[in-house]
């Protein structure tokens, strides 16, 4: 008759299961105790003093400055509260049960019911539930579980993160975080201001910025279907970098097959096409530029070069990337690959960066793609889509871009892959308008005086 490594087949008494849980939940226990002994001690009046002070004070707090309380005290309440609320531990069992994410004990035959260890409520649409699975599972196991799961926690969405042996995150949506547009970033007035490795371009389901980088061989790739809202990345981008375009620390080479919202930009661009065999001309003129650097960088001994008026960054904005690379001119299409695949491969090191755009991110459509280092996905129109941009597996993980209703109110959501992490994370681009870009080449064209400042932060 088997028995487990203690030899036996008891399974653990309720008084240890009960001792065990106060341990685990030292807060539960204390605050009673805390009150009811200040209530022996020192009377229930005084005591009910307190009490009520920290109350007014936290109100006080509340109303006198929300940022701060928004920042540190309204998470952690809110965290407390969805813990005891939404994650309660029957209806949290009952979830692993429902999902068939609990374990059976080999020996005892004790249910064994996946653990929460925390709740972060980062949001008041976004919780992170730290998780100790059970011996034997592992992330890949909520994974198959997520669309049940998300239904059993009343969630719109639910992402699984591996923290570390034995623990899990779980990102929960409890509703739609984006409900209203976010305005376009500002244009500072001074360079050194600009910080090229992390522009502002929206807001995350944390609550956080979201940020991107122009340097670094940080080529972006954007997919997203018709009214998605794709150029609102690029926009927002341009406007946080406008007073590099101005002083020539920046420069522009644009493709826009679709001469719809990037020709307003051709006033302020170093080169600008339209026509197929033109953008491959562009494009081919690009890569010859950045051999010309190579060389400058191997006669100087230097590694890269440094953003300046002499060594600008050079940008590549490539939109509609199927019109460029598959729907149109053989030839020029031929040749677009090529080089492309140059500036993907070489461009780091010689400030030579490209951001492409897309309806149909398919290998046929764009051959190149594994060359760009951050990806984006807005709304798609097939699940498969979501992996060809994100990586595989993110779709399963949680990234549900092809769910996003197509309605002009949820333009420039999306998703992209949190840093340091496999973990599809939502956000919200900014919107930039019409009016917003032309005031972007007007603030260019006729932004006063130029700055002498010849180096940006890199």
């Amino acid at each position: 008759m088997g028995t487990d490594a203690s030899g036996t087949r008891r399974k653990r008494g309720w008084e240890a299961k009960a001792a065990i849980w106060g341990a685990r939940h030292p807060g539960v226990v204390s605050a009673p105790a805390a009150v009811t002994y200040s209530g022996v001690e020192l009377g229930w009046l005084t005591t009910g003093s307190i009490t009520g002070g920290a109350a007014a004070g936290l109100v006080g707090w509340y109303r006198a400055h929300p940022a701060t309380f928004d920042r540190f005290a309204a998470p952690r309440a809110r965290s407390a509260w969805r813990r005891w609320s939404a994650y309660l531990g029957p209806r949290w069992a009952n979830a692993m049960r429902s999902c068939e994410l609990t374990r059976e004990h080999p020996r005892t035959g004790e249910e064994r019911v996946p653990r929460i260890i925390r709740v972060r409520s980062h949001t008041p649409h976004v919780d992170t539930i730290h998780v100790k699975i059970c011996p034997g599972q592992h992330a890949r196991t909520f994974e198959q579980a997520l669309p049940e799961l998300a239904e059993a926690l009343r969630a719109e969405r639910v992402a699984v993160e591996r923290v570390k042996p034995l623990v899990i995150a779980l990102i929960v949506q409890r509703r739609e975080p984006f409900t209203e547009t976010i305005t376009a970033p500002d244009m500072v007035d001074d360079p050194d201001a600009v910080d090229l490795s992390s522009l502002y371009v929206g807001d995350t389901e944390y609550g956080d910025d979201l940020r991107f980088a122009v340097t670094g061989g940080n080529h972006t790739f954007i997919a997203g279907a018709t009214g998605a809202g794709k150029n609102s990345i690029p926009a927002g981008l341009l406007r946080g970098i406008a007073p590099a375009i101005r002083d020539g620390l920046v420069r522009l080479w644009i493709c826009d097959p679709k001469q719809l919202e990037f020709s307003a930009l051709e006033p302020i661009a170093h080169r600008y096409a339209s026509d197929n065999q033109d953008c491959a001309d562009l494009v081919d003129e690009y890569v010859q530029n950045m051999e010309q650097t190579q060389r400058w960088l191997s006669n100087t001994g230097n590694r890269k070069v440094t953003i300046s008026r002499e060594t600008p960054l050079d940008l590549l904005i490539l939109d509609e990337l199927g019109a460029l690379l598959a729907y149109g001119d053989a030839g020029a299409s031929r040749a677009l690959r090529k080089s492309l695949a140059l500036v993907g491969s070489q461009g780091r090191a010689t400030g030579h960066t490209m951001l492409g755009l897309v309806q149909e991110p398919t290998k046929d459509t764009v051959p190149v793609r594994e060359l760009f280092t951050v990806r984006v996905c807005l709304r798609v129109t097939s699940d498969s889509h979501v992996d060809m941009v994100l990586g595989d597996g993110a779709r399963l993980r949680g990234a549900l871009a092809d769910e996003i209703p197509n309605d002009p109110a949820t333009a420039g959501i999306g998703y992209v892959i949190r840093p340091r992490t496999r973990v599809p994370m939502r956000f919200r681009a900014a919107y930039v308008t019409d009016e917003q870009l032309q005031a972007l080449v007007r603030f260019v064209d006729n932004g006063g005086q130029v700055s002498t400042a010849v180096q940006v932060v890199t």
